[in-house]
């Protein structure tokens, strides 16, 4: 086997611990919350020893971080998709595309809207990690998921309006899938994607 074989598969096993971690990592934090999770539950889900989880990470809160982080990566890339749509329809088009595709995303991933709004932590309150350093970079990755949808808002709304309509957005978006994966909407017998469209549709109808 050549060196560059034996590195490319070094480096595929140590990806898959990596990963096998950080899923292990997701589990304690659901199960404990981000608080109460331990370095020693996260390696004994995993079937590891303590020491094998500090050749990858050196604190949970990095874990953590490393699963929030891919998990914006893959929205990014779903809100992304809709920046290649046929012309069509123009921005307005793009800018319910990308706002439905970030709603999909969590409805389809409920365990990354739990991460997302640090949910593992015991309910909800303004929460992050303690290092600043990485919550910026966290807010860095979310907001570059979210660039799509500001940016077809700035077509169809204005450069002035574009911050204030993507925070409504988003603020809907996360208070319908709040609602359907609580099942408080059963209430009422709707359908929360519905909703989304609708509010959607009332906002495009204003310009």
């Amino acid at each position: 086997m050549s060196d560059d074989a034996r590195a490319e598969r070094l480096a595929a096993v140590n990806e898959a611990k990596r990963a096998h971690i950080l899923g292990s990592a997701l589990r304690v934090f659901a199960r404990d919350g981000l608080q109460k999770a331990s370095i020693r539950a996260i390696a004994n889900e995993a079937g590891y020893a303590p020491g094998a989880i500090y050749g990858y990470f050196s604190t949970k809160d990095d874990i953590y971080a490393a699963a929030l982080e891919e998990s914006l990566t893959r929205l990014r890339a779903a809100t992304e998709a809709t920046a290649t749509l046929p012309g069509e329809g123009g921005p307005a088009m793009r800018y319910q595309a990308a706002s439905l595709a970030f709603y999909d995303f969590y409805d389809a991933n409920p365990q990354d809207l739990d991460m997302g709004f640090y949910l593992f932590s015991g309910g909800v309150a303004p929460r992050g990690l303690t290092d600043s350093h990485i919550n910026r970079r966290l807010n860095a990755a979310l907001i570059a998921a979210l660039a799509p949808i500001r940016e077809a808002a700035e077509e169809v709304f204005g450069a002035d309006a574009s911050a204030r309509v993507a925070a409504d957005t988003f603020a809907h978006a996360s208070g319908l899938l709040l609602l359907r994966h609580t099942r408080r909407l059963d209430l009422f017998e709707l359908d929360a994607r519905d909703l989304m469209k609708r509010y959607l549709h009332t906002q495009l109808a204003t310009t």
